[in-house]
């Protein structure tokens, strides 16, 4: 079973991110994969995992129902998933990504000072999240 999970370690927002401030996805009727995953970031800090995030999104936007949750699961990570340096919320909205110890994930804006502290931290591992387009 593949994993998206980092641990200890700070996903910086893209080079190419438009954004020197974070900016919250918008809320659409039908909620785009973003501001999905910024709600469960932002309802839980540092409770889920990536891998809870990624497919908290997938059975969310599927309806997937709880009883069926863990078979889809493992299903769904039987192969490759593209990771949180993926994620829209770093490379467009603004959004770094630390990821503890244990692989749970939190929030923090670009240029706010915790980003900056994180991004700063040589104790981490720095990812950047992937670029938007080929430079």
């Amino acid at each position: 079973m593949s994993t998206t999970n980092y641990y200890n370690t700070f996903i910086q927002v893209a080079p190419d991110c438009p954004t020197n401030t974070p900016k919250v996805p918008p809320v659409t009727t039908t909620p785009t994969v973003a501001a999905l995953q910024y709600r469960l970031i932002v309802e839980r800090p540092y409770t889920l995992t990536s891998d809870d995030i990624i497919f908290g999104v997938v059975a969310i936007r599927a309806d997937i129902p709880g009883s069926e949750l863990e078979a889809e699961r493992a299903r769904f990570f039987s192969k490759g998933q593209p990771c949180m340096r993926a994620s829209a919320l770093s490379k467009r909205y603004g959004w770094g990504t630390h990821h503890d110890a244990q692989g749970r994930v939190a929030l923090y804006g670009v240029g706010t000072p915790e980003y900056e502290r994180l991004a700063a931290d040589p104790q981490i591992t720095q990812k950047l999240a992937m670029r938007s387009s080929r430079a």
